[in-house]
């Protein structure tokens, strides 16, 4: 199996439980470096590369069965998608020509219509992706709640620091988190379904909240009092992405992204996907519980990626 994005945050979880499982894994990076800190470097064949490079991508390919797509691109340059597409249709089509048997692309979880540019692009990666000979999975994915992840972060400092919290109108909007153990399942199952299946799925927990609930739902397993919210329809993206790297340490190049995505709702539009992977067998884990376990990791200094 080829994990692409290895040294990212899913990526660098996936790994390990894919080693676990006992399968022989190859990692695409284009500095060795950024693995020198994993426990499971000399585990895996390493590829050093860039997904834009077609020699390299056919190498890295080359004798595997299944592919993880686990990159996007988080640039703010006018270009960005026109990377993402030229990736994705790299590695689509080595892909192809190595004789790859799945390919599992984790997406974003989107409604229909007009979506952000970083949304759109990510949807069309999945669609190129689907359209080329290989069997390919889209699992569409909204916020990830797990120790460490961006949109989790976010969440956590803008609650911890501000008593009271003047927000963007986005805060209305409806929000269907996982959590990072989750996404994992489905990832890991992924790899498993029956060649002819060759589609997008939504995945989510079985919680949905306006995003002002996910982050009083926060205060409430951090100890801390719940926070008042001013909906504030002036603060447009770029506006709320300055403001969120002024008092988080998540920087604009993922603040934009992330604040795009939560434009609009995003609900799973159905659960087609339980009838190719089942759930985990002790349930979907709740909102609540993932920050709880999120918590949990962060105080024992466990943060995994």
């Amino acid at each position: 199996m080829l994990v692409t994005g290895a040294s990212g945050y899913v990526g660098g979880r996936l790994v390990p439980r894919l080693l676990d499982a006992g399968h022989d894994v190859s990692v695409i990076v284009r500095d060795a470096h950024r693995l020198d800190d994993v426990p499971w470097k000399d585990s895996v064949r390493v590829v050093i590369g860039d997904l834009a490079d077609a020699d390299a991508v056919a190498e890295a390919v080359r004798g595997q069965d299944v592919v993880y797509y686990l990159v996007h691109s988080m640039s703010h340059s006018r270009n960005f998608h026109e990377l993402e597409r030229h990736i994705a249709q790299t590695v689509a089509s080595a892909s192809a020509e190595a004789g790859v048997s799945r390919i599992v692309y984790l997406g974003g979880l989107h409604p229909e219509g007009t979506l952000s540019q970083h949304l759109a692009s990510r949807k069309e990666v999945g669609d190129i992706l689907l359209a080329s000979p290989v069997p390919t999975i889209v699992l569409q994915a909204g916020v990830i709640i797990g120790s460490g992840s961006a949109s989790f972060e976010m969440i956590r400092h803008l609650t911890e620091v501000l008593p009271y919290m003047p927000a963007p109108k986005w805060v209305r909007n409806f929000i269907q988190p996982i959590a990072i153990r989750d996404v994992l399942h489905y990832l890991i199952h992924a790899a498993e379904v029956d060649p002819s299946v060759n589609r997008a799925f939504d995945i989510g927990g079985p919680d949905v909240y306006r995003y002002g609930q996910l982050m009083n739902g926060y205060a409430l397993e951090a100890g801390l009092s719940q926070r008042p919210i001013a909906a504030l329809p002036v603060l447009t993206p770029w506006l709320a992405s300055q403001w969120v790297n002024l008092v988080t340490p998540i920087p604009r190049a993922l603040a934009v992204p992330i604040i795009e995505s939560l434009l609009h709702d995003a609900v799973m539009k159905n659960h087609d996907i339980d009838q190719v992977i089942a759930p985990p067998a002790e349930g979907l884990t709740g909102y609540r519980r993932a920050v709880r376990l999120a918590l949990g990791k962060m105080r024992e200094g466990q943060v995994e990626t």
